[in-house]
């Protein structure tokens, strides 16, 4: 992989462009703007301090502090809209949100939140309307840039996980509380967000929401007191229900649609993971973290010391061990509070055929399971392990292709996996290398993030961030 140079950030905020030709990043309250090939600068923009009247409305007086670059004034979500025409700046603290014309440099648009405070802000599918949630869980607004026009809805529950879109962005779930009653909202996204479904849900506390890849069922969990997971319709019927048989203590913590929609993944705080099938919403197969790894699995284990050796330089394979293995588990006290157990990341592939786990217990091993196709027999098995030197923090899936992996771990390098890999007798076969930062100055790579071509990658350090990028050669890879 080729690496860029070091440049400045703030926020974690830096991503590639919906067609990965540029790649916006934030240093502090600017919004700078970069192409993707050379990384020169396209376009930089402010974001303004609050007016008079925001400042009235919010009894804030402006000192000296904020009237300068305070942390306080500092961009806190960033974003593009799907076609890359538009970009998104919002300052939390200081309820403001800015919106930029990427071929236009003098045009912009203005949100004040005003009273209510602002929380998050990021952009509907469309691209062309801005979803605000407001402070405390009063209300999300959203705001039309055809139209200049807001549509407010109220008390959704959780600013971050609470909500979905369906896939082709026509409907908008949100998840509500009135009257100390769990709700859904429905809304139609192609008529002004207007109501079309509102229903009571059967959770005593909503925890999150997950909707199905195909847009017909809505999973909803109870909070960490209670493992129960219901499956509802659009139009709020209950589908299903599930509860594990042995009450495992604690709720439900992860739970992840399998691309078809057919299936879905369920972790709770118990280091155990079911398998929900679409037709009876029962457990067609539980998975369950153990010390031991079977034989068949291929454990990928990081060289000790690999990156003092190679002084952060060049690439190094992981070793490959075959046979019985044993990995370390951290003992929990479950009598505890926040018991560090449990699945952190449920993530699968773009096709379904492999899915990620990250289990709290043992923060420095990644897991995947390989799930067979539709014709075979539903027998999903343990298909190999990392295990590094440090905690991985990152692990994503490449978007385009179906079997590329990178992770983190706060080290100067990156990790991938791929089971691309051309070998010597022409056949594809696994490889996972440790690829090191060559970076002049201390650099450890805390996030990752894939560019939408699945060509290369943003790496996030604290305050800092490079790219990398995969190398095209003619001929066979190799």
């Amino acid at each position: 992989m080729d690496f860029t140079e070091i440049y400045k950030q703030s926020g974690n905020l830096a991503s590639f462009s919906p067609g990965a030709h540029f790649i916006l990043n934030v240093v502090e309250n600017t919004l700078i703007v970069r192409r993707t090939d050379t990384l020169q600068i396209a376009r930089t923009w402010t974001v303004t301090a609050p007016s008079n009247t925001a400042n009235i409305l919010t009894n804030s007086k402006p000192t000296p502090s904020s009237l300068g670059v305070s942390s306080d004034g500092w961009i806190s979500h960033a974003g593009w809209s799907c076609d890359s025409e538009y970009l998104l700046a919002g300052s939390a603290k200081n309820g403001i949100v800015e919106v930029f014309k990427l071929r236009d440099e003098n045009w912009n648009a203005r949100i004040e939140a005003g009273v209510e405070g602002l929380l998050k802000a990021e952009w509907a599918p469309d691209g062309r309307h801005v979803l605000c949630f407001s402070q405390w869980g009063l209300r999300v607004t959203i705001w039309s840039l055809v139209t200049g026009n807001a549509t407010y809805i109220q008390f959704p529950i959780h600013p971050d996980r609470g909500y979905a879109f369906r896939s082709d962005s026509r409907y908008f779930v949100l998840a509500e509380r009135h009257r100390s009653k769990d709700a859904i909202g429905v809304y139609d996204t192609t008529d002004s967000y207007k109501l079309v479904r509102h229903f009571p849900v059967p959770t005593s506390n909503l925890s999150s929401l997950a909707l199905s890849p195909t847009g017909n069922h809505i999973a909803v969990w109870e909070g960490i007191l209670e493992y129960k997971l219901h499956i509802l319709s659009l139009a709020g019927d209950v589908q299903g229900t599930f509860s594990p048989k042995l009450n495992p203590g604690f709720g439900v913590r992860n739970a992840a649609w399998h691309p078809t929609g057919m299936f879905l993944a369920v972790a709770g705080w118990d280091d155990k993971i079911h398998i929900l099938d679409g037709l009876t919403w029962s457990a067609a197969a539980t998975l369950e973290l153990s010390s031991k790894i079977p034989v068949g699995a291929t454990l990928w284990r990081e060289p000790s010391n690999w990156l003092e050796t190679t002084q952060g330089r060049g690439f190094l394979s992981y070793e490959r061990l075959q046979g019985p293995q044993t990995i370390s588990l951290q003992r929990t006290d479950p009598t505890k509070p926040n018991p560090k157990s449990g699945a952190v990341q449920l993530e699968w592939n773009k096709t379904g055929t492999l899915l990620l786990v990250r289990f709290e217990n043992c923060p420095t091993v990644v897991h995947l399971y390989d799930f067979p196709a539709s014709s075979d027999p539903f027998v999903p098995r343990l298909r190999c392990v990392f295990q590094h030197s440090k905690p991985v923090m990152h692990a994503q899936w490449n978007p385009v292709r179906k079997g590329s992996l990178a992770l983190c771990s706060g080290s100067g390098s990156i990790y991938i996996w791929s089971d691309e890999w051309i070998g010597e007798n022409g056949v594809e076969e696994d490889m996972a290398e440790c690829i090191g930062v060559p970076a002049n100055t201390k650099f450890e790579t805390r996030s990752i993030k894939w560019a939408p071509d699945g060509k290369g990658l943003v790496l996030l350090d604290k305050e800092v961030f490079c790219c990398a990028f995969e190398v095209e050669e003619d001929g066979t890879e190799g």
